[in-house]
């Protein structure tokens, strides 16, 4: 195909109105070459430059989504943005222009494909430099607390850092699920908002629970599907329960107060089983997605921060000790079979004469006392349940009086006080009514000696 004038005329429009100079080369199929009508695209390729065919900021107010789009391919390729490019990005006409011009879900495209790109925390940088983070990541109005100027910085800050200490530990830390591209992604947007995590927004109807700040950018500022929201939410979660785990396995100072609140009236953690306890619940909670949960809890346990390759390398450890633990005690095979636990809803309402919440707080009994006992059957579970409901054996402390004069019988008789005080060894009775006789050694009776009887 041969141009003639008009048809070169509008050709070299179209290349001027493109967004980028690399996008506005053409491939000619009958000369089989590239044409550069824009005389900048090969030039800029070559040198690794992302800029505009016309003065950027017009380039931008004609579309305003070409600041991300500009970004996004900065990012993918390693170029750099060109000086002009990022005064452009940074004007106020071109920021409002972004706003109030370009629809969440352009916006939420673009986001998308620079976490699931190349390089997403240079994307990330770009957007925080340029001052855009606020209008990609729209806050809402009423923040609780209120959002501060460097949330943003703490906010790439956390990306870059969980990026690098990703990219040290290797590709296993997204093994385990469906979808390893999925759990990339699931790990970088929890990265990013990990800082706001604890932050709400205060709405009239939602006063008494109100809803995270990290749900309201997920769902509205990139209108990315609600599911993705609550996996960052499971995600930071149980982040924060890894912790803890992160804390008995360093040492065994946390042990007892673990166990402690694992415990209750009716099941009893044995000692060994504490920490598998532990971790299977954090597991059977984020399921597929612990590695990822792990890896931000490793990041963020104890502080969030710029780490140096020494403390990522010490990070790395930790997340790779805390992993093989789990895998280890084989708790990842876990999931699968917790999917179908040895007692359901309708098998304890059998077993137990229980209704409502009682049956959720029960199935959360089992599943501890099935990740206690791994070998345990159903029968075994249900046997245990029943006999959990028996009376509880009770310890009373009883005194036994010094002296006759302290006797409750008044009787002085050596020989004849029920109690035996006074005489070498003898069957004694407790002050407590129905008590059963105990052998004491009355000689070495002191003030207020006392016995134990179990009821």
């Amino acid at each position: 195909m041969h141009f003639n004038t008009q048809e070169f005329g509008m050709a070299k429009q179209d290349a001027l109105r493109r967004d980028l100079t690399i996008n506005s080369l053409f491939y000619n199929i009958n000369t089989k070459s590239v044409e550069d009508l824009t005389k900048r695209g090969r030039e800029d390729l070559k040198n690794g430059l992302i800029a505009t065919p016309l003065p950027a900021k017009d380039i931008f107010m004609d579309d305003p989504l070409r600041v991300l789009r500009a970004i996004r391919f900065a990012a993918r390729f390693s170029f750099t943005l060109a000086e002009d490019l990022k005064e452009a990005a940074s004007n106020e006409d071109v920021k409002s222009a972004l706003r109030g011009k370009i629809s969440r879900e352009r916006i939420g495209k673009e986001v998308n494909c620079m976490i699931s790109g190349k390089d997403p925390v240079n994307a990330m940088c770009y957007i925080c430099d340029l001052g855009l983070f606020y209008i990609v990541f729209e806050f809402p109005e009423k923040p609780d607390p209120t959002v501060l100027d460097n949330h943003d910085g703490l906010c790439v800050l956390h990306i870059k850092t969980a990026w690098n200490l990703a990219q040290l530990i290797g590709c296993s830390v997204f093994r385990g699920g469906s979808d390893s591209e999925s759990q990339r992604r699931l790990f970088l947007y929890s990265a990013l908002l990990y800082p706001v995590r604890n932050m709400v927004y205060m709405i009239e109807i939602f006063k008494k629970d109100p809803p995270k700040i990290v749900t309201y950018i997920i769902k509205n500022s990139l209108k990315l599907e609600d599911r993705h929201a609550a996996k960052i939410i499971d995600v930071h979660t149980a982040s924060e329960k890894f912790v803890e785990l992160i804390l008995v396995l360093e040492s065994n100072e946390n042990l007892k107060n673990v166990r402690e609140k694992l415990n209750d009236e009716y099941l009893e953690v044995p000692a060994d089983m504490v920490k598998r306890v532990l971790a299977g619940l954090v597991l059977c909670e984020i399921k597929e997605h612990w590695r990822v949960a792990l890896l931000i809890s490793t990041l963020s346990y104890p502080q969030i921060g710029s780490f140096s390759q020494d403390e990522l390398h010490r990070r790395k450890e930790k997340y790779v000790r805390v992993e093989r633990f789990i895998t280890d005690l084989g708790l990842e095979g876990v999931l699968g079979k917790m999917k179908k636990p040895l007692i359901d809803g309708h098998a304890i309402k059998r077993v137990l004469p229980i209704e409502g919440r009682l049956v959720a707080e029960w199935k959360q009994r089992v599943l501890k006392w099935q990740l206690a006992h791994p070998e345990g059957t159903k029968e075994e579970c249900e046997e245990w349940m029943k006999r959990s409901q028996k009376p509880k054996r009770q310890k009373v402390e009883c005194r036994i009086p010094e002296s006759h004069d302290q006797c409750e019988t008044g009787n002085r008789n050596a020989e004849s006080c029920m109690y035996g005080v006074g005489t070498k060894k003898s069957t004694t009775r407790c002050m407590v009514p129905d008590h059963p006789p105990v052998q004491i050694e009355a000689t070495s009776l002191r003030a207020s000696q006392t016995h134990t009887h179990s009821l």
